[in-house]
């Protein structure tokens, strides 16, 4: 019998790629580019062609606070796809690529699990299509035309101390966090502390996921603020007419990627934004052309509802007009006794009094997607064999009292006939009437926006900064960039900016302590507590287990 993800993956019957997209959806050959069989770009003319069609209903999951031991939220989201072909439904998934630095560092693989996979497992957790070079590629590109002008005279003025522009890599590396450049004398240009961030960090990454079309991309590039010069202006990546270049080094990656279910279901795989530093879900090209095609999509929003499914909503939801139709929470037995206090070690023991402190956690986010943004919820217990009946039980009880349904799912296990009951569940979602409502409008001031997310959705007292934090909000709100929507970045692991507070804390105070504009893709970030835009490894790094065997085999992608 298989052990791992990647022998299961192994296992599926792929199908050819344009054999799918043209039985399933009628999408001719001369519509896609292959890569190899398995895999495939759409092409953007062909994007365009659809305008026309009526859309599906969109299906948001989302999950409680993240913890050690667990949720499943990608495994759900391609289950629950599997689950409403199975029956009947014409539906669709629309996921991120995953990012390499999770992938060596602590996942080991990011394309769902156990019989609900996205293949070819190996290739969409690995280089896949290439898009994540490309957006490397077009990032750095910028960061070396920005100190190639200085070097070359520096006709815009640039303040080299006011340069904001870091350079990417997709990998987990603590040690270029903060570096110095041009060092060697004036052949190397003029040194300048600089930095890298992780690729899904980058904002070129963002604009990505959140542009309409080439035209729209190109344009957003244009309008990247890289630096100050030395009279407090803004320079741009047009003032270094380096953004159609970019653009080139773009078009490709622009397109989204059409694979496959291990149950031969298509699923739309495009972008990846770091749900912290950015909106943290696939790309509104990637969304919009799967509406097109499928009478359901699935898509899914990184970390807990505080940070994807609000971001989701606030910012892609906001800028694209895209709504949807109901929210799926995905939880565990094991993760909601976490969040009420048991040690990851113990979680296997029945404990309903641990379990009902942590139902706090969920309740709060249902909370947040019933009440504040206006969303019909279905709670999805992703099955372990450690979970008891009783705890079921508890759970149904306490979560029927507030009209909620939840349906324990298998999906892992069984595949898509392991999450029929939740699908049908999600089908009678679809048809309730919902209005979507955002946490604040676009009228409100910079701070009032972020001040209005903390209290509404995190529980929380207040926001405070430092004064040359509150000057620097105040500075963008008089710059014109007041009607932008904020991406609070902050730890995924609770409501608090401290990772240790479990649970369903209150009465805390959010500090912002750093502020970064993103005026291509058109959000203002506020940077709370010590989370990072260059993860570093952990003292057993996944790439310790990652191997190829004599016969070219990946081994250890799990």
């Amino acid at each position: 019998m298989p052990s791992s993800d990647i022998e299961l993956a192994r296992q599926a019957r792929l199908h050819r790629i344009t054999d799918l997209a043209r039985d399933r959806l009628g999408i001719a050959d001369e519509h896609l580019v292959p890569y190899g069989h398995h895999k495939a770009k759409l092409t953007l003319p062909y994007i365009d062609t659809l305008a026309g069609r009526p859309d599906g209903k969109l299906v948001l999951v989302t999950a409680i606070s993240p913890t050690p031991a667990g949720e499943g939220k990608t495994t759900t989201t391609v289950g629950l796809g599997d689950a409403l072909n199975h029956i009947g439904r014409k539906a669709m998934i629309a996921l991120r690529e995953p990012s390499l630095g999770p992938v060596f560092g602590l996942k080991g693989g990011a394309a769902g699990g156990g019989h609900a996979q996205v293949v070819p497992m190996e290739d969409i957790n690995l280089h896949f299509t290439g898009d994540f070079s490309a957006i490397a590629l077009a990032h750095n590109l910028l960061s070396a035309c920005l100190d190639n002008h200085v070097h070359h005279g520096n006709t815009l003025d640039i303040d080299l101390r006011r340069v904001v522009w870091k350079r990417v890599v997709d990998m987990n590396d603590r040690a270029l966090r903060d570096i110095t450049v041009g060092l060697g004398g004036p052949a190397n240009g003029y040194p300048r502390q600089d930095g890298f961030d992780i690729v899904v960090a980058s904002e070129v990454m963002a604009i990505l996921c959140l542009s309409s079309s080439l035209q729209d991309l190109k344009a957003r590039l244009g309008r990247i603020v890289v630096a100050q010069t030395r009279g407090r202006k803004p320079v741009t990546a047009a003032d270094l007419k380096v953004h159609g270049a970019m653009a080139v080094l773009l078009k490709d990656a622009l397109a989204p990627n059409l694979v496959q279910t291990m149950e031969n279901n298509l699923a739309l795989l495009h972008g990846g934004p770091f749900a912290n530093i950015a909106h943290g879900c696939n790309s509104v090209i990637a969304t919009r052309t799967a509406l097109k095609l499928a009478d359901y999509v699935v898509t899914e929003a990184g970390f807990g509802a505080d940070l994807g499914a609000e971001k989701f909503i606030d910012i892609k939801c906001r800028k694209s007009g895209l709504t949807p139709s109901a929210a799926v929470v995905v939880a565990t037995i094991r993760a909601l006794k976490y969040h009420g206090g048991v040690n990851l070690a113990d979680l296997g023991r029945e404990d309903l009094g641990a379990l009902e402190r942590g139902m706090a956690n969920m309740q709060r986010h249902l909370h947040n997607l019933r009440e504040v943004f206006g969303l019909p919820c279905v709670v999805a217990i992703n099955h372990f064999t450690s979970d008891t009946d009783a705890e079921h039980a508890l759970l149904r009880e306490r979560l029927g009292a507030m009209g909620v349904p939840v349906r324990t799912a298998r999906h892992w296990a069984e595949g898509g006939p392991g999450a029929v009951d939740l699908a049908r569940e999600v089908v009678k979602a679809c048809e309730q009437k919902s209005t979507l409502r955002f946490a604040y409008d676009d009228a409100d001031a910079l701070w009032e926006k972020a001040r209005l997310l903390a209290t509404r959705t995190y529980g929380a007292a207040d926001i405070s900064a430092s004064s040359a934090v509150r000057k620097q909000i105040a500075s963008l709100q008089d710059a014109g960039y007041g009607h932008l929507p904020v991406c609070i970045a902050k730890t995924q692991y609770s409501f608090s900016t401290d990772a240790s507070q479990r649970g369903a804390p209150s009465g805390h105070v959010v500090d912002i302590r750093e502020v970064r504009l993103a005026a291509g893709a058109e959000f203002v970030v506020m940077v709370c507590g010590d989370v990072m835009t260059m993860p570093g490894l952990p003292k057993v790094p996944a790439a310790e287990h990652i191997d190829i065997d004599d016969k070219g085999q990946v081994i250890g992608l799990n």
